[in-house]
């Protein structure tokens, strides 16, 4: 791949308007191209794509494959492979630290995400097969990622599946990076191999298949082979496994390899005696608690309840280390926090700092006292609430306890005081009725009130007059109410008509007042004194402003009342004014009629 295309694909990866699926392509066609290079320039290829960032790209695409649609799931699978087959012979140079601890670690949770995804899709085997061939790769080699694997959240999830071919498919991959190189299991650290020998064992005891439980033996007497002191002191620890050998796994195709590992878990039984009796003693007590537990419970197959066993344990497991991570978040978001609020508390003291730098010497000192004051008064008042606060939550809890002692002591006096009057009351002898007669009215009583009651409306007729009269009172009362509104309109033009010559009187003083003695007048300023813009400009200044001040009054403020329809200014009126007031405007009253009556809106 050259430099050209090289920065082309690079360029084509950052640009923003491109989806994660398009850029998911563009990877696989630009990567599958790349690694089609042959000889010693292949290595230099894969230092490239490391040093340009495009293998961070498929990093963080693969760390958004759960995210992807259904259909890309095989475009994701075949990104992971060729990652890692770039990953593979890769020289990062300089950079070397970063890509084992930083770019490894990240490439792999991201692929073994992807692997956790693709178990729960029925039609996703294939593809995880694809997956899980591209982390045997990585492991074969970069060794120091077999403890990120067996450790992993997602690689757990992937264990406990039940699915057969995903069983099979792990321990073959364990077998094939174990037998690819002789440097694999010895750069293994105890705890590591300590894990591969109990996924080994646990698909033994859970397991019913040929072909897992032939791989599992395989795997476990590799290992054995190949790292004898350390890996054949661990068998001592999984106590009765020869019996599970012999018991189930006889007659399946593989006995000699069965009969190899009976035999080698033997030998280290006499290898190591004491041990042995320690741990014999020890497997007495487990499997004495295991099998009342089993009797207890009536299992009958020890194989569902080892796996239900393992899988809530992963799960426990799965949930603290989550917790942990939550933890770890929380924290990191606390330490955030205070750095932020310490950052803005270091602004805000620069920022008071430049503006005390503002102000001048002989104001610094009483805006520092100031600032003080305060802060002095803020304090006092958080202190003088929180005491006043505290003085009536006891007051509160006292008048509390009062109240419900007085409210105790009302009740027990309104029982005894009930208990008393019933107590009287039974004491009092009964009291006969005086009546004596028939009970109600009679006959003649009822037609007596009748008579009375006719006489009496005879006497006082009803004072109800009919509609016709009501309406002639209306109208009367309507009469004389638009005599009163027309007399009252006149009495108001009168006033303002009054107003406004006084209005044009005082203007005209105040230009007298104001105007330039007569040495010193000119013809300018003789014209503006003769001419009546003056004055004209100086009351539309006022009545410019009263308009604006009625503007802001509510709506109800702004009506009046008119007289008869007849508009205060109108055309006739208003030329009135101005021949009599030499020009002058004068803002007045607009009329308008609401509900047949004349009222007058206020203009100005």
């Amino acid at each position: 791949m050259e430099d050209e295309e090289l920065t082309e694909l690079k360029r084509r990866l950052e640009d923003q308007d491109q989806d994660p699926e398009q850029r998911v392509r563009v990877l696989n066609l630009g990567l599958h191209k790349a690694l089609q290079t042959d000889g010693v320039a292949l290595a230099s290829v894969k230092s490239r794509l490391y040093l340009s960032g495009v293998l961070s790209h498929c990093v963080l695409l693969l760390s958004r494959a759960p995210r992807m649609p259904r259909g890309n799931w095989g475009a994701a699978a075949t990104l992971a492979q060729l990652t890692s087959s770039c990953c593979v012979g890769v020289d990062p140079g300089r950079h070397s630290q970063a890509f084992h601890r930083l770019f490894l670690p990240s490439l792999m949770d991201g692929i073994l995400s992807l692997a956790s995804q693709l178990i729960r899709r029925a039609e996703g085997l294939s593809l995880f097969r694809k997956v899980m061939d591209s982390v045997g790769w990585l492991l074969r080699s970069h060794t120091r990622l077999t403890t990120q694997v067996l450790s992993s959240v997602h690689y757990e999830q992937i264990q406990m599946s039940e699915d057969v071919t995903v069983s099979l498919v792990c321990v073959q991959m364990w077998l094939q990076s174990c037998t690819a190189s002789r440097d694999f299991q010895s750069e293994l650290s105890d705890d590591s191999v300590l894990l591969l020998l109990n996924e080994a064992v646990g698909l033994l005891a859970v397991s019913s298949d040929s072909l897992v439980g032939g791989v599992s033996i395989r795997l476990v007497l590799f290992m054995a082979n190949q790292q004898e002191l350390r890996v054949q002191p661990l068998l001592l620890s999984f106590r009765g496994l020869d019996s599970l050998l012999d018991k189930d796994w006889r007659g399946r195709g593989f006995d000699p390899e069965v009969d190899q590992l009976i035999a080698l878990i033997q030998s280290d039984t006499r290898r190591f005696p004491q041990a042995c009796t320690e741990r014999v003693r020890a497997a007495c007590l487990i499997q004495a608690a295991w099998k009342s537990y089993q009797t207890r419970r009536r299992v009958k197959s020890l194989n569902r309840a080892v796996s239900t066993l393992q899988r809530r344990y992963r799960a426990r497991r799965s949930r603290q280390q989550q917790q942990k991570e939550e933890q770890r978040w929380e924290e990191e978001l606390k330490y955030q926090v205070c750095v932020r609020r310490q950052q803005a508390r270091r602004k805000f003291h620069q920022k008071q700092r430049q503006l005390l730098q503002l102000l001048p010497p002989d104001q610094v000192q009483p805006y520092l006292q100031d600032c003080e004051r305060r802060a002095a008064v803020v304090i006092q008042s958080f202190w003088r609430g929180f005491r006043e606060r505290q003085r009536y939550n006891n007051n509160n809890n006292t008048l509390r306890h009062t109240h419900a002692r007085q409210q105790a002591a009302r009740t027990l006096q309104r029982a005894v005081r009930r208990l008393l009057q019933r107590r009287r009351a039974a004491m009092v002898p009964p009291t006969t009725s005086f009546w004596i007669g028939q009970n109600g009215l009679t006959d003649s009583r009822r037609a007596e009130l009748k008579r009375q009651v006719e006489e009496h409306v005879s006497q006082h007729p009803s004072s109800r007059v009919s509609r016709q009269e009501c309406e002639r009172l209306h109208e009367e009362v309507q009469l004389l109410l638009l005599s009163e509104l027309q007399r009252g309109g006149r009495q108001r033009r009168e006033e303002q008509r009054v107003e406004a010559l006084l209005a044009h009187t005082h203007t005209q003083l105040e230009l007298l007042r104001d105007a330039p003695p007569l040495s010193v007048v000119t013809t300018t300023d003789a014209d503006s004194f003769l001419s009546p813009s003056g004055p004209v400009a100086v009351r539309a200044r006022d009545s410019h402003h009263a308009a604006l001040q009625a503007s802001r009054l509510p709506w109800w403020r702004t009506l009046k009342e008119t007289a008869g329809g007849v508009d205060m200014f109108s055309p006739a009126h208003l030329q009135e004014l101005e021949a009599e007031l030499g020009g002058l405007f004068v803002g007045g009253w607009g009329g308008s009629e609401v509900d047949g009556l004349n009222l007058e809106i206020e203009d100005s």
